[in-house]
């Protein structure tokens, strides 16, 4: 018997993964690098979750390769950088011309870019796929990003929409993205518009608990009824779930956790990314400096010590004196969902930018109606709010920004006084809201017609010579002044970086 699929990487996304494609039809050749302290990964899988059903427990790349079907399918689940380079050098020779490699880790579309590139040239198709949904979503359905080699779709076509999630209709949450990294950068924004979504939630319960003195259990019931609305995702409800959890002593599990956020690097390539394209990634680039803050423990406990005199040592244990921000405030608890609401189309509407502009510079020519569609369901960042983005789109392919389409105009018209007194609330009271007011800042900026960047420009030309357009000659034309009357007429010239 041969496989029809062989599956390298059995940590959880993997061993899940291979579990989903089982459950599918297909069989799988599964296969894990051995490390120190690691070995023996393929024989309990398949004597333990795997018992009984049809995998091929395989121990080296060549058995891997040699136990699937021709054209032989690839598909490793390790981690990103140089264990996928080494992957792929083990696997080429015991590949032939027409193969495939899938990478469905969360790798760099850059180098996802330059594998495709290298591997067509040899012959091999490399289809590098995200995937979102994390354990629960690989084992029973995640949502399904790939791009690369386009002549490879039709032989992973059946695998990756196999194992997609499926929506109401029947339809898979996996789509062909686009040639070259496209399906990894399609990911990798994912993850950025995942950074916003949970800062922002962050943010609203630090003003329900800070502002409005809500307990946790409180709280549970403000995210559960924001779930039953225009709000319906699936972080707004694990929110809830996760308020009402309690630790083995019956307190509530959340208070005992350290406000240290990690990361692994997603939400800070997507700002990258978003620089390198010079779009304005404002939200989830401070939804990225946030944890970054976050992480300054130390410098954070002697600030708060310094500024706020609210700190105590008792027994070796940091305490707030007393807890001096939280008040009743007049603010609503509509005003926090309203204000989460429109900033989250904010973040929405960047991302999609980002995916505008990267579409355009890469020649991916982005389904961006097709990309919310296939998010609906499985990844982390799933809600009913998608199935706008996709009519937005579906009505105007070509729209340069979701904030010009009527629904999300009608929307923001109608929470901005909210979104303005929260914003506000905020910095009168010491609440950080770092991706509300960003995206409020945007927002107004993006509304300014006439800016205060003539004022930047003429620091530029002053100092400089960096030059200058006029608003009374046409674009494109660039002029310089002898502001001092020492200068010259030799100019540095304007470029973009």
């Amino acid at each position: 018997m041969k496989a029809d699929i062989g599956l390298i990487g059995l940590a959880v996304m993997g061993e899940n993964l291979a579990l989903n494609m089982e459950s599918k039809g297909f069989t799988v050749a599964v296969y894990n690098r051995s490390v120190p302290g690691e070995e023996g990964v393929v024989d309990r899988f398949v004597s333990g979750r795997g018992k009984g059903r049809h995998f091929i427990g395989t121990h080296s790349i060549g058995q891997l390769v040699g136990s699937v079907k021709s054209s032989h399918v690839i598909m490793m689940m390790v981690k990103a950088g140089r264990p996928v380079d080494e992957l792929v050098s083990q696997l080429l020779p015991f590949l032939s011309p027409g193969d495939v490699i899938i990478d469905g880790g969360n790798s760099d579309f850059h180098d996802t870019e330059r594998r495709v590139k290298d591997l067509e040239e040899k012959g091999i198709y490399f289809v590098g796929t995200g995937i979102s949904g994390g354990e629960e979503g690989a084992l029973h359905g995640p949502s399904v990003m790939p791009g690369g080699s386009a002549d490879a779709w039709p032989l992973v076509k059946g695998f990756l929409q196999g194992i997609s999630v499926k929506l109401d209709d029947g339809s898979p949450c996996c789509e062909w993205i686009g040639t070259g990294g496209a399906g990894h950068f399609v990911k990798m924004v994912h993850n950025g518009i995942e950074y916003g979504d949970m800062q922002l939630i962050s943010e609203a319960y630090s003003l329900l608990k800070r502002r409005k003195g809500l307990d946790n259990d409180a709280m549970a019931v403000v995210f559960d009824e924001w779930n039953g609305g225009e709000l319906d995702s699936f972080l707004i409800e694990i929110t809830a779930r996760i308020l009402r959890f309690r630790d083995e002593d019956g307190k509530p599990l959340l208070d005992k956790i350290l406000d240290v956020a990690g990361q692994k690097g997603t939400g800070k390539w997507s700002a990258i990314a978003a620089m390198d394209e010079n779009d304005p990634l404002t939200l989830i680039t401070e939804a990225v400096y946030a944890r970054l803050l976050s992480a300054l423990y130390p410098e954070r406990v002697k600030a708060a010590r310094l500024y706020n005199g609210q700190l105590k040592v008792d027994n070796g244990q940091l305490e707030e004196k007393e807890n001096l921000s939280i008040v009743n405030s007049q603010l609503s608890i509509e005003d926090v969902r309203q204000a989460l609401y429109a900033a989250k189309l904010v973040s929405y509407a960047q991302g999609f930018s980002l995916l505008h502009r990267a579409s355009v510079h890469y020649g991916w020519e982005l389904d961006y109606g097709t990309i919310a569609r296939i998010w609906r369901k499985g990844c982390i960042i799933r809600s009913v709010f998608l199935q706008k983005v996709t009519d937005a789109y579906r009505k105007e392919p070509d729209l340069e920004n979701l904030l010009f389409d009527d629904f999300f105009r009608n929307k923001i018209q109608a929470s901005l006084p909210a979104w303005r007194r929260i914003v506000a609330e905020g910095a009168l009271s010491g609440i950080a809201l770092p991706a509300m007011s960003s995206a409020l800042s945007y927002f107004d900026g993006l509304c300014t017609l006439h800016s205060a960047a003539n004022m930047i420009q003429a620091q530029r030309d002053y100092f400089g010579a960096h030059t200058y357009e006029r608003v009374d000659r046409e674009r494109g034309h660039f002029f310089h002044t002898d502001w001092t009357g020492e200068g010259g007429r030799t100019v540095s010239g304007t470029y973009n970086v």
